[in-house]
């Protein structure tokens, strides 16, 4: 069971009451007193990270918050967790999800808040001009082989178009599925505090185990392939860890779940391709 399903109920449709204060207000109150019922679970705060009116079904808004809770494990041990979270609301009601019946689809999977500017720092950006038109921020990790195929492409891309685009890179491995790239991200910062991009791009062609967890055999690669001597005391750099911090909390902001995510211009981009619109070379895009 993830975490998700055992922090909040499973109630599907709660009756509101809006006029009692601002929307906002009322939502927090459903998410404290609906959602979340478990006693070894209290709920610290809630952020309300966006809100946007959905085009259809008319008359719905939907939610995007942050539920910051503490676990009781044991008497002992309590955890602090921060668990993203989508509402939609009508008039007097609230609901976790939304059903779309013609098509099975779940509304929830397909809207995500748009990014506020504070994402696009110099720390952060990857490649191309920080005062381009477009601006687009990936998440990824670089043993996903969704982003093997997509981040290369894309970098190339802005590389070849750096008047156009502005790249900005978070690092959000999947550590539960791919448990190496802990090793490799860690290794991707560090050439990117460098300004090692192509470096750090070398990373997603490194052939290593998804679950390998050998530091000095994953190393041993790095080096031959790209050429980089590192030990595992610059893996553990509190730098480098404070660097994955930032990065993991962004990416429970912008309630990114998997990789790649995409964004341009602020928006999510569920396509991954919308940034090719605005490259008037074609040849640029790799095939």
């Amino acid at each position: 069971m993830s975490l998700m399903s055992k922090l909040l109920s499973t109630t599907l449709l709660v009756t509101l009451s809006l006029s009692a204060s601002s929307n906002e207000d009322v939502v927090k109150n459903y998410i404290k007193h609906y959602m979340v019922k478990s006693p070894s679970i209290k709920v610290s705060s809630i952020d309300i990270i966006g809100k946007k009116e959905l085009a259809s079904p008319k008359g719905w808004d939907v939610y995007f918050v942050n539920i910051h809770a503490e676990i009781k494990k044991n008497p002992t041990i309590t955890d602090k967790v921060t668990v993203p979270e989508t509402i939609f609301v009508k008039d007097d009601f609230a609901s976790p999800t939304l059903i779309d019946m013609r098509t099975g689809r779940d509304l929830k999977a397909t809207l995500k808040p748009n990014l506020k500017s504070d994402i696009y720092d110099d720390k952060h950006l990857f490649a191309g001009n920080k005062d381009a038109k477009h601006k687009i921020v990936v998440f990824s990790d670089p043993k996903c082989p969704f982003c093997q195929k997509k981040i290369p492409e894309i970098y190339k891309a802005v590389k070849a178009n750096p008047e156009t685009f502005a790249l900005y890179y978070y690092h959000f491995p999947l550590l539960r599925i791919h448990p190496v790239s802990d090793i490799l991200t860690r290794v991707m910062i560090i050439e990117q505090q460098k300004k090692h991009f192509d470096n750090a791009m070398k990373v997603y062609t490194l052939n290593v185990k998804y679950n390998d967890r050998n530091v000095t055999k994953v190393l041993a690669e790095v080096k031959k392939v790209i050429g980089i001597s590192l030990t595992e005391k610059d893996l553990d750099a509190k730098d480098i860890a404070d660097e994955l911090k930032v990065d993991q909390e962004v990416a429970v902001k912008a309630l990114v779940s998997g990789t790649p995510t995409v964004y341009i211009d602020g928006k999510w981009d569920k396509s991954r391709n919308k940034y090719k619109e605005f490259i008037s070379n074609k040849s640029d895009i790799k095939k």
